[in-house]
């Protein structure tokens, strides 16, 4: 697949889980959260500190994103991006788009092994979706 296609396989998620989603507006894991509510796209921040993120109540765990999470978006440092990419491997994500920062080599080719769509060539969901700041 081309990353045009692979973008496209991950935007058809009827919703989205935000790994590393933060309540700081200054922080990317908020505005990849905001840039899906922008789009009109649910989107389900995970973050175990958190009980709800921009108006949004948190998953504490990938495991605990509904089913109809087929797609996430990881802003994490690599190393947690790393353990967290089996679990969500596990609970059956289909894709994984790793934001630039947040690739992990040996999670990236773990995805990639197990058939996972996985972009992580420092493409960004908000450059390709057009966020903007209110």
């Amino acid at each position: 697949m081309s990353i045009q296609q692979q973008i496209e396989t991950f935007l058809a998620s009827p919703a989205f889980g935000v790994v590393g989603a933060s309540a700081n507006r200054d922080k990317y894991g908020n505005k990849v959260l905001r840039c899906y509510q922008q789009n009109g796209w649910k989107a389900i921040p995970v973050n175990p500190a958190q009980a709800e993120i921009e108006g949004v109540p948190c998953a504490a765990t990938i495991d605990d994103l509904p089913a109809e999470v087929q797609s996430i978006s990881m802003i994490t440092p690599p190393a947690l991006t790393a353990r967290l990419v089996p679990l969500a491997i596990a609970k059956g994500i289909k894709n994984i788009w790793m934001q630039p920062g947040a690739e992990h080599p040996e999670a990236v080719a773990l995805c990639r092994e197990r058939g996972v769509n996985v972009i992580a060539d420092g493409s960004c969901v908000l450059v390709v979706l057009g966020y903007h700041e209110h």
